[in-house]
Parts: structure tokens; sequence; C-alpha cells
């Protein structure tokens, strides 16, 4: 008797609808920008209670900062996975798949999980008009909490103290950095962003600092101390560093905040985590998690470099660590989002390379043209092409064996390059 065969495209096919559903029905900050942004936690405070409140039932790490929150974020997976932990991981964006930003021990939520909970509640979303983010950091709360993981660690997407993720209590706090970006929801000081970060520091419960700057720490100081929260300042009380598979320069300091934050944790006494298993896991995060687009080497010869760095205190340590390579041609394939201030990243790179100008295929692409305008009038030559692909493409047709292509400016340009 022939076994009767179900469709292997089918979960396929529910999966590819529902995510489109996803970003065309509701807000995405990646795709349309202010539009998406909530500024309180009510709608989901409203959708965690619809799906019984999994947040409530999760021990978490909380991860906030304007750069490193993703490397650092998936460096403390890969320690607790190499303590024997089992570990959830939620951060955004994602660069291929959306799954990715959902998994547990590196594992990706599965599709079906995905097509499930978010059929069982269409109406909802649609009824409370629920984000994008919203609703993702509610299907990465119950997935967990179905996993029945050991720990969560919880990247903060935007800010912190109006982020979708700040209704979690966690073990500890962690705040890499501060830096001028997305200045228009989170104000345009170093004061007032670190404000904003600072707010998902809680009552009682100790917070880790990855680096501060003579603005950032009076507020980081002053909130830690009204919320009777134990401070760690991780560049200040750590000396020694140990090697992350993470290869940008830029990752000391991340480096830096993971030992910080395990040294409290043990200190607490809440988890378990050895010097070995630390190395271990800043040794084994790529294959631990999977993670990908920090100074991430594509190719040789020439060498293909891509990095999602988009800000300025970003993409000021990309650029440092390009210009310190050896090679003979430096070629840059660069695309950025319409609301970058282009005048406070173009000057970062230099004059001395080929640009190939490029959109990233999201509603939010500058033209190239554009940018190519631009940044002619800061001294970067170069054409303009019709996608990233076609960029890339003529980047390698134009580099020598002992160039350097670097591509970045947008983690949508890098994303489309790594797909």
């Amino acid at each position: 008797m022939t076994k009767m065969s179900i469709p292997v495209n089918s979960i396929e096919k529910k999966y590819a609808e529902t995510t489109d559903w996803m970003f065309r029905q509701l807000p995405m900050f990646q795709n349309i920008g202010a539009a998406a942004y909530k500024n309180d936690l009510q709608n989901i405070l409203l959708f965690c209670n619809q799906i019984g409140n999994p947040q409530n039932n999760l021990v978490c790490i909380h991860v906030a900062g304007t750069n490193g929150k993703g490397s650092t974020s998936h460096m403390l997976s890969s320690v607790l996975q190499e303590a024997g932990y089992k570990v959830g991981l939620y951060t955004s964006p994602h660069l291929k798949d959306f799954r990715e930003r959902i998994k547990v021990n590196g594992i990706e939520i599965e599709k079906k999980y995905v097509v499930d909970l978010v059929g069982n509640h269409k109406a909802f979303f649609e009824a409370n008009q629920l984000s994008f983010f919203e609703m993702t950091v509610g299907l990465a709360f119950k997935y967990f909490e179905s996993q029945k993981t050991d720990i969560n660690i919880i990247e903060v997407g935007m800010g912190g103290r109006l982020d979708a993720t700040n209704i979690i209590k966690p073990l500890i706090s962690v705040i890499t950095n501060i830096g001028l970006d997305h200045t228009q929801f989170l104000g345009n000081t170093i004061e007032r962003i670190a404000f904003e970060k600072a707010g998902i520091i809680k009552n009682d419960i100790p917070v880790v600092i990855g680096e501060y700057t003579t603005e950032s720490k009076p507020v980081f100081d002053e909130i830690a101390k009204s919320k009777n929260a134990a401070i760690y300042f991780a560049s200040d009380l750590v000396s020694d560093s140990f090697p992350s598979a993470l290869r940008g320069d830029y990752q000391s300091s991340n480096i830096k905040t993971v030992m910080q934050t395990f040294e409290v944790l043990n200190l607490q006494q809440h988890f378990t985590v050895s010097e070995i298993m630390v190395k271990n896991g800043l040794k084994n995060v790529l294959k631990n998690t999977d993670f990908q687009g920090r100074w991430q080497k594509i190719a040789e010869n020439p060498t293909i470099i891509a990095d999602t760095g988009h800000n300025k205190h970003g993409l000021q340590m990309v650029v440092k660590q390009i210009l310190n390579q050896k090679y003979e041609k430096l070629h840059v394939v660069l695309g950025v989002v319409n609301d970058k201030d282009l005048s406070e990243i173009l000057p970062l790179f230099p004059v001395n390379a080929t640009y190939y100008f490029c959109m990233p295929n999201v509603l939010r692409g500058l033209p190239a043209n554009k940018l190519q305008n631009t940044a002619k009038s800061f001294g970067l030559l170069g054409n303009t092409y019709e996608s990233v692909k076609l960029a890339l493409e003529a980047a390698k047709k134009n580099a020598g064996f002992n160039d350097i292509i670097f591509v970045g400016g947008s983690t949508f340009v890098v994303a489309e390059v790594l797909k």
C-alpha cells in the first residue's frame, strides 16, 4: 500500500503567505520608518494578556544600546548554551528570513508555529492595530514559554523605555553604548537618548553599562540610584578580554560587556558560568547562534567584507578597520535609507575609493542617484546601479586580486548580499 504524501511545499506556502501578510498589513519600522513607531506599551500588554502573559514566566536578560546590542545578545546566548542551558534569543531586524528573530539554542522558530499563532490572532491584530514589532515580540515570548527555556536574551528594538520588549522583569539589564541614532524618536542629544535607553533599568535589578561618555554616565547613575539598581561599568571593571569569533575591532567592548554581565550573574548565583564556558561561548558564537552581518568576510581574492553598521557611531569603527586592512584598491558598495543623516556618515568614508551607489529594496530606500549626488559633495565618486546585486557584480568585475570590496551603509544592503 502506497503511503499518502503531504505536499512538501504546503507549509512553505502558508509561511510565505503569513509573513507576506505581516509585512504588508502591519506597520513595520524597517519598511516605513516613523509611521511604525508606537509611543506606549498598551498594545503589547494587550496582546500578551490575550495569549496568557507568557513574559511573566520567562527568565530574561534585557539588552539595549545604540550599537552592539545584537552582537552582545548573540554572545550572551552562546555562552549560556556552552554552559548547558536552553536559551531563547530574540533579536531584530532579520537579514534573510523573519525566523532569525526568534531562536532557541540557535535554532529558528518553526514555520508552522509562526503560521498557527499569527493565523489564530489575525483578527485581534487587525482590530487593535498592532505594529509588526509588537506582534513579533508577543510571538517570541509565547514561543519561548512553550519551549520551556531556561533563560532568554531579549534585545530591544529601538530605545528602551517605550520599546515593546520593556514589559519583562529581567535578571539583569544591559546597555551597550549610546550614540546619536533614531533621533526623530529618541531625542537629539546623548543625554536624552541615554534617558530612553536607561528606561530598561528596573527597581532592584542590576544593570551593566558597556560604554559611557561624560554626557551619558550621569544619566545612568541617576536613574540606577532612583531605582536602587546596582550599576556596573564594563569598560572600567573588566581589564582583560577573551577572543571571539566575531572579528570586528569594535567587538572588544561588546566582549567586555558580556564578561561583566556574567560576573554579575555569578555574583548573584542566578546561573553558574565558568571562565572556560565564557571563552568557549565567545569562540563558538557563530556556530552556536548563526549570527551574520558583522564584519563578515564573504569572499576572498578580492576580499569582500559586509557589515551592517549604519550610524555614525558604528560606521566610525567599521571604516577605521577597513582603512587598517592591507589592499591595493578599495571598492565600496553603498546604500542607505531615506531618513539617514548623510552629513553625519558620508564624511567618514575615504575619498580614495571607488563607490558603487545603490538603493536597498525597501520602501525607505534612498534612490541611488540622490545618494550619489550628496556623496559627490563629500568627494566620494562612483556610478549608480539599479540594485544592490548589480552594484556588487560591478565591484567584483572591477576589483583586482588584492583589492577589498566593502558592502554596507544599511542592514538592508547587507541582507540582499547575504541572500
